[in-house]
């Protein structure tokens, strides 16, 4: 058994841990980052699965990391290089297409092709989106405050959200009232008329939640997509150098400049506390580690039920986290591949070409009708029979992720229920991989022989192999009753917790999920704010 003193102690190597750990090195600290696999990163991880062939097991886009870790951390320096996503195409079941371009005409036109109507109204819409996104933007790097309290440091916190509503105008106010509650469904039918655009931007709405586009709330998990950002373009997406593990490493690089100490391997069993205070943990393997505070950035079940005992909180806070909503519903398929699928609605000729959309996102959301009966399946514990369907082509982008001449496929799928009815095992992932083949083959023909290897992750796999609990992408949905000071609980959003010296600062913490890391950063802060006492 071993003993170490640090001045902080993080647990989870993904990227919000990772970020906490570099913030608190360039603060002087002495800190230990303790990731429980053999790799850093989390669930923005690649790894090769099949000889060759790299993949992003489970986060594949970039576009929420905040442009201030960039910059404060140096990554670009230590090899992030975000390359753009071009282009989202929505092949239709008609042999049709919509696509939509980092060409604003050029989109502007394929939509009037479609709908006249709608190409009028996608500007103002744009516009409306955009300002929602930028006008609750502030909000995402604000300490979230406690309305019920009335402490000097929650009654501030009030008035900067006071201030920022009152920089809002009347229609900013009810445009954001109507995001927060509406479904995604009810806000474009407000807006569009055509099935393709209604059912693609509408796909944003579900990700990472059990809910279909007609469930309430689901628009506000729309805007929390929209608020992309890469390099200041705002609403871009990309995809890293190296997949997401590019990004990851390229924390992991500046965390190691800044002299954090990484340890793979080091699975945390419980977290030591004395005298009511956090002051280290204890290894799976035996070993313990002191410190002077701990950060968790693993998610909420795991951070407070299962590293804490549970007689160190109130237990109403242990209610609250018990009844914390984590059910995942997405899967992830990763295909390699000897040729690229053929897409019937824009084909190519002969071996070795591609089309425009392999460039950019090929999105399975022919209408918002399609989606929802996705959903009904989950819903009763099935798999979606025609899931929708989020693919990009990594090879396109970065060569460097296939042997020369082959590619790489990334497929998002939703929805592949946690609470599967008879549970996951080989079968359920040969039918979730089946599904996903006979909905692509439908607008590819040539995709089943052109699989060289399939790797199928469920929301199980999500939670064994990333220690994710209940597989949820976001570490837990984005609902209304958990976000801003409701996430993780009330009264517990400003990232410390009822355990004094353990802080809580991952996806499942203010503001969400997504590669973000601004509740890494944040967390840091906040320790540093405290004085690391």
């Amino acid at each position: 058994m071993t003993s170490n003193q640090y001045d902080a102690i993080i647990i989870g190597g993904g990227h919000n841990g990772l970020v906490a750990g570099a913030y608190l090195a360039r603060a002087g600290k002495k800190v230990v980052v303790l990731e429980r696999r053999h790799i850093a990163g989390g669930a923005a991880v690649t790894e090769e699965i099949f000889p060759g062939y790299k993949f992003t097991e489970f986060s594949y886009v970039v576009s929420l990391l905040r442009p201030e870790i960039i910059r404060d951390l140096e990554l670009p320096k230590h090899g992030l290089k975000i390359l753009p996503l071009p282009s989202t195409v929505t092949p239709m079941e008609n042999g049709d297409y919509l696509g939509a371009w980092d060409d604003h005409d050029l989109t502007r036109r394929e939509i009037y092709r479609h709908s006249p109507k709608d190409a009028e109204a996608y500007d103002e819409y744009a516009r409306v989106m955009a300002r929602a996104a930028k006008a609750i933007k502030p909000i995402i790097n604000l300490i979230p405050p406690d309305p019920s309290s009335l402490s000097v440091k929650d009654l501030m916190g009030l008035l900067k959200v006071g201030q920022f509503a009152a920089n809002l105008s009347e229609k900013e106010l009810y445009a954001i009232a109507k995001l927060a509650t509406q479904s995604s469904a009810d806000l474009l039918e407000e807006w569009f008329e055509f099935d393709a655009l209604k059912g693609t931007k509408a796909a944003s709405g579900i990700i990472g939640t059990f809910l279909g586009p007609r469930s309430p709330g689901t628009a506000y998990v729309l805007l929390h997509h929209y608020m992309g950002e890469i390099d200041g373009a705002f609403r871009a997406w990309g995809f890293a150098k190296n997949g997401s593990g590019g990004v990851s490493g390229s924390i992991l690089s500046a965390a190691k400049a800044l002299g954090v100490e990484v340890r793979l391997n080091a699975s945390v069993k419980q977290v030591i506390v004395k005298n009511g205070r956090a002051v280290g943990v204890a290894l799976e393997n035996g070993d313990e580690l002191t410190s002077k505070v701990v950060m968790s950035a693993a998610d909420p079940k795991r951070t407070f039920l299962q590293f804490v005992e549970q007689k160190h909180f109130p237990d109403e806070f242990v209610t609250a986290l018990q009844n914390f909503r984590t059910r995942g519903s997405s899967g992830k398929v990763n295909i390699a591949l000897s040729e690229l699928p053929n897409f019937t609605a824009l084909p190519f000729k002969g071996k070795g070409h591609d089309s425009a959309l392999h460039r950019g996102a090929v999105s399975i959301s022919p209408s918002i009708d399609y989606i929802e009966r996705a959903y009904d399946d989950a819903k009763y514990g099935q798999i979606s029979k025609r899931p929708y369907l989020d693919m990009i082509f990594p090879s396109m982008i970065d060569p460097d992720m296939a042997p020369p001449g082959q590619h790489v496929m990334s497929c998002f799928v939703q929805y592949a229920p946690y609470d599967l009815e008879g549970g996951w095992n080989d079968a359920k992932r040969n039918e979730l991989g089946e599904a996903v083949i006979s909905t692509i083959e439908q607008y590819a023909p040539n995709i089943r022989k052109a699989i060289v290897g399939m790797q199928v992750i469920s929301p199980k796999d999500i939670e064994a192999i990333a220690g994710i609990t209940g597989g949820n992408i976001f570490h837990g949905e984005l609902l209304l009753h958990q976000i801003f000071f409701l996430r993780p609980t009330p009264q517990w959003a400003d990232f410390r917790t009822p355990l004094k010296g353990y802080y809580f600062g991952a996806s499942g913490a203010h503001p969400g999920g997504g590669v973000m890391g601004a509740a890494g950063m944040l967390a840091a802060k906040e320790i540093l704010k405290d004085g690391l006492k």
